[in-house]
C-alpha cells in the first residue's frame, strides 16, 4: 500500500478512537456478543480459509521457506475455534476497564484529584501464522476502547481475511458501533507504513519470532511492547517429587513445543536422585535431549531441549537470570525455602513454582485473551490483557483555586486519601 493511503487509515482509526473511547459497555458488550455468534455461524468458511493457508504453508516448509514450528501455529483446529470463541465471550463479561477510579485524593478543600483509566488510543499490531489472534485483539481492543490496525503473515492471508470480514459484519450489527475502530492491511510496505506513524499510532504490539521482533523495535520511534524471546526455564531442586517433576517438564516441553512459553532450557540439581528416570521420561515423549548447547540463548520452538546439572539453588538462579528473555521460569521443589528465594530473585515476567511454563497464558490466566506477552519493565508485564492496554489519566476538580495561594501560605495542602 502507498503511504498516502496508509496515512488516510491511520487517521481515521485515530478518530475512531475518539468515539469509541466514550462508548457504554453495553454497546461494546453487545458487540462482542455479535462477534462471538458471528465466528461460530461462520465457522465451517473459516476452517475452509484456513486450510487453503495450510496447503500453501506446507509447501514452503518444504522448500524451507517456513518453519514447521509456524506452520503449527498456523492450524486452526476445534479446540483452538473453541478456545477462540468462549475467549470472546468471557471478555465480554469482565468488568469494563475504562473509567475506573484508581485514585482520589482530597488536596484540600474543594479542590479533589482523580486518576482514571483510559484507552491507549491506536494500537498498532504486526503478528505472525496465529490466525486466532486476529478474534484475540479485536475482542481484547473492542473492550478496552481502543482502535487497531492490523498486519498478518502472509501464510495466514486466507485465514485472516475470513475472521476480519466475519467480526466486520458482526460489529455493522450493532447499532451505535464506529466504523474504522478495526482495520487490516496486507503488503509488506504496510510494516514499514506502520512503524512510520507515530503522529497517529500511540503502541506496536509485535507477535512473532525473534527477527520479526527485533526488527520493529529497531526501526520506530513509537513504543513497542512485546518479546523477542520465549527462552523459558525449569530448575527441577534436589527435593522435587519425581512424580510431579515428569509430568511438568514433559508438559511444558510437549503439549505444545512451538509455543513462546514452551521449556527451552531444564536445569537439574546435582543432587536430585531421579535425573535419570526424568531424562528418559522426556526421550519417551520424543523430545530430543542436548546437553552441550551451541548457545544457552537458543529458542527451538520444537520437541528439542538442552539439559545442564548444576550444584545449587543459587547457580540455577543466576544461570535463569543470564540466559533467560525474562518471559516465565518455573522452580519445581518440596522446600518452601527455595521456592520463595527463586520466586523473589528471578527477574521474569512470571515465575512458577510447580506448575508448567504453559500457564503462561492471558486464557489461562482468566484475562479472556491476551495481545501477547511482555517482558517489558513498565507500564505492562507478562499476559497483556484488558488492564496491559489501558493508561491512565489525572483529572482535577476544583472551585477557582489557584497555585499562588499554596506558594504565599495562604493556603496548604492536605493531601487526604479519599475512598475510590
Amino acid at each position: 500500500m502507498e503511504e498516502d493511503k496508509f496515512i488516510e487509515i491511520a487517521k481515521r482509526a485515530k478518530a475512531a478512537s475518539k468515539k469509541i473511547a466514550t462508548l457504554p459497555s453495553e454497546i461494546k458488550n453487545k458487540a462482542l456478543q455479535n462477534i462471538a455468534e458471528n465466528i461460530k455461524k461462520h465457522s465451517e468458511s473459516i476452517f475452509d480459509a484456513n486450510k487453503k493457508d495450510l496447503a500453501e504453508a506446507l509447501s514452503l516448509v518444504e522448500s524451507g521457506e517456513l518453519t514447521k514450528s509456524t506452520y503449527n501455529r498456523l492450524k486452526l483446529d476445534e479446540n483452538k475455534m473453541r478456545d477462540m470463541i468462549q475467549g470472546i465471550i468471557d471478555i465480554s463479561n469482565l468488568q469494563d476497564p475504562i473509567g475506573r477510579v484508581l485514585l482520589r485524593r482530597q488536596l484540600d478543600e474543594g479542590l479533589i484529584l482523580t486518576k482514571v483509566s483510559c484507552p491507549i488510543g491506536v494500537l498498532g499490531i504486526i503478528f505472525e501464522a496465529r490466525p486466532d489472534v486476529i478474534s484475540q485483539i479485536s475482542a481484547l481492543a473492542v473492550k478496552s476502547a481502543n482502535a487497531v490496525i492490523l498486519k498478518g503473515g502472509k501464510e495466514s492471508f486466507n485465514t485472516n481475511t475470513v475472521i476480519m470480514s466475519v467480526i466486520q459484519d458482526a460489529l455493522k450489527q450493532t447499532e451505535g458501533f464506529p466504523e474504522n475502530v478495526l482495520t487490516q492491511v496486507f503488503s509488506r510496505d504496510d510494516v514499514k507504513n506502520m512503524l512510520s506513524q507515530d503522529k497517529y499510532i500511540d503502541l506496536i504490539i509485535p507477535r512473532g519470532g525473534n527477527s520479526l521482533v527485533r526488527f520493529i523495535k529497531e526501526n520506530t520511534k513509537i513504543p513497542v511492547l512485546g518479546h523477542a524471546d520465549g527462552i523459558c526455564h525449569i530448575f527441577v531442586d534436589k527435593s522435587a517429587d519425581p512424580q510431579k517433576a515428569k509430568r511438568i517438564v514433559v508438559d511444558a516441553k510437549t503439549q505444545y513445543p512451538s509455543a513462546c512459553n514452551s521449556v527451552e532450557t531444564l536445569l537439574i540439581h546435582k543432587d536430585f536422585k531421579y535425573a535419570d528416570e526424568l531424562l528418559q521420561s522426556l526421550r519417551e515423549a520424543e523430545v530430543e535431549l542436548i546437553d552441550t548447547p551451541q548457545s544457552w540463548h537458543k529458542e527451538y520452538s520444537d520437541k528439542i531441549l538442552a539439559y545442564k546439572f548444576v550444584n545449587s539453588l543459587e547457580e540455577a538462579i543466576e544461570h535463569i537470570n543470564e540466559y533467560s528473555s525474562g518471559h516465565t521460569d518455573s522452580i519445581i521443589t518440596e522446600d518452601s525455602a527455595n521456592a520463595k528465594i527463586f520466586m523473589n530473585a528471578v527477574d521474569s515476567a512470571g515465575v512458577y513454582h510447580n506448575v508448567s511454563t504453559r500457564f503462561a497464558d492471558g486464557f489461562r490466566y482468566g484475562f479472556g485473551a491476551e495481545v501477547g506477552i511482555s517482558t517489558n519493565k513498565t507500564h505492562a508485564r507478562g499476559p497483556v490483557g484488558l488492564d496491559g492496554l489501558t493508561i491512565y489519566k489525572y483529572k482535577l476538580e476544583g472551585e477557582g483555586n489557584i497555585v499562588r495561594d499554596y506558594v504565599d501560605g495562604t493556603k496548604t495542602f492536605k493531601h487526604k486519601d479519599l475512598s475510590v
